[in-house]
């Protein structure tokens, strides 16, 4: 068999992610959207999150890990329950509604007192924001982009998404750098007075204000591209046209439940909630872990999160060309085995990692990146790679699951089958983030000793899950891939 030569080989791969300029100018709106969006949330509802409960509502460990535990499961029941609502109104005024939303409510968490409004007013309106954006994102790219092109959009969609993280993450150091870990921020006209963490809430709301203005003055409702190109449909002539959206949702969402293809995909998804855990407990555990264990205004945010979201941004768009022939489900398996086995990083001996922290790579890493005086603490190191191994078996498998949702949906149930595919992590979430209290309290406590290594082997055979179980029931769960190996 001939090989490709280099310069062939280089433009074969080139060409395919040209593919997209013939896409609707829809595509490259939900892009910057979702760029803007995934920076807001992190600045209110990812790392923030559970030092904003303990810092401005004064939550202990185990009331804020329960508060975080409530508030992800709504977030994914209202997430479930929205999906068929996505198919029946379209996606312009879905994505109009949850911006709208979540602007006012990240304006409400700004309120530390009384309670009523951060929480009543401001986190619990927020799940129902985000949950309105969610499945119509995944439903976007399906809509948005043809067979040819799909998996490249969702490469792309998933490394922008990491992008959009990268830029919160550095945002979440900087403040935190700058003002200090509670300090204080006095705006000159408003003439209040911004703890660090609602100066990061702040930036969120401003960051939510251009996706709002791109979806109302530039998106088209209607907008598919088909084989034949980019089709507009009249919202008088579409399926679920003149009836109420609501009766229509319902009888979308009672009609997936008889299909057995959406029973084994149901059981794939509630595998997959293990290795999802770990990004869980890198919002919700690792914060705490990392300033109890590196000492406050350490910069973990840039060599965890922002460090794995730039090697996303990176890799998957690389990983989603080279492995377009390859079956979702098998990438699923496999990466996420790289992924679960990475956690284990975290509980070897920190010991280990000290002659690279006293080496030329903890000088670059600590000192010249982030800018982190004195002595290497090796923690750093230990950190650094398993984020690096968590980043290359993320890059493998959480992308096609995207794909995987929307590939086997039937047409005009996209946003549907994304939003119930989230119905297993219902309850991983609201496990997730009580579980997180728990773990910090009983092995990284504020005072007292601390066996950090425990909680990180606890976390890791939990997410080991995911890999075990897919090998074990590939034969009864796997679905057929259209264009994919069997």
């Amino acid at each position: 068999m001939s090989q490709l030569t280099p310069t062939k080989g280089f433009s074969g791969f080139l060409h395919k992610f040209l593919c997209l300029r013939t896409a609707p100018r829809e595509l490259w709106i939900i892009f910057v959207a979702y760029i803007l969006e995934n920076a807001a949330y992190k600045l209110s509802s990812g790392s923030v999150l559970p030092l904003w409960l303990a810092h401005e509502l004064g939550m202990s460990d185990a009331t804020k890990g329960l508060t975080i535990g409530i508030w992800s499961a709504l977030l994914t029941l209202f997430t479930v329950l929205i999906g068929s609502f996505t198919d029946a109104v379209g996606i312009r005024r879905t994505f109009l509604l949850g911006f709208a939303i979540c602007a006012v409510a990240r304006i409400a968490m700004l309120f530390s007192s009384p309670q009523i409004v951060p929480l009543g007013l401001g986190l619990l309106p927020l799940a129902l924001g985000l949950a309105l954006m969610t499945p119509v994102m995944t439903a976007a790219m399906k809509r948005y982009s043809n067979a040819a092109q799909r998996s490249v959009a969702f490469s792309l969609y998933y490394a922008l998404m990491n992008l959009g993280f990268a830029i919160g993450d550095r945002l979440f150091d900087y403040f935190r750098k700058q003002m200090g870990e509670y300090g204080t921020w006095v705006a000159p006209v408003l003439n209040a007075s911004f703890s660090t963490y609602e100066v990061m809430i702040l930036w969120s709301v401003i960051l939510t204000i251009p996706g709002l203005l791109l979806t109302w003055l530039f998106l088209r409702e209607g907008v598919e591209m088909t084989e034949e190109g980019v089709k507009i449909t009249p919202h008088e002539t579409r399926e679920h046209a003149g009836q109420n959206p609501l009766v229509a949702a319902a009888r979308i969402f009672r009609g997936l439940w008889g299909q057995k293809a959406f029973h084994r995909f149901l059981l794939f998804m509630a595998l997959v909630v293990g290795v999802r855990m770990i990004f869980y407990h890198l919002n919700y555990t690792l914060p705490d872990f990392a300033i109890r264990e590196l000492g406050k205004g350490a910069p973990f945010a840039q060599i965890c999160n922002m460090l794995n979201s730039l090697m996303i941004l990176a890799l998957v768009p690389i990983c989603g060309v080279l492995s377009q022939n390859i079956s979702a489900y098998r990438m699923v398996s496999y990466g996420s085995l790289v992924s679960a086995l990475s956690v284990f990083i975290l509980a070897l001996p920190t010991e280990w990692f000290q002659p690279m922290a006293d080496g030329w790579l903890g000088h670059l890493i600590v000192h010249q990146w982030l800018e982190v005086d004195g002595p290497v603490n090796p923690l750093y190191l230990s950190v650094f790679w398993f984020t690096v191994m968590l980043s290359i078996g993320e890059a493998l498998w959480s992308p096609r699951l995207y794909e995987y949702a929307a590939a086997i949906a039937p047409k005009g149930q996209e946003a549907s089958y994304m939003a119930l595919s989230m119905l297993p992590y219902f309850f991983a979430k609201f496990g997730a983030g009580s579980l997180s209290g728990w773990l910090l309290m009983t092995y990284c406590p504020a005072e007292g000793p601390r066996n950090p290594a425990g909680m990180w082997i606890l976390i890791g055979l939990m997410a080991l899950i995911t890999p075990i179980g897919t090998f074990l029931l590939r034969k009864h769960i796997q679905v057929r891939e259209e264009g994919r190996d069997a």
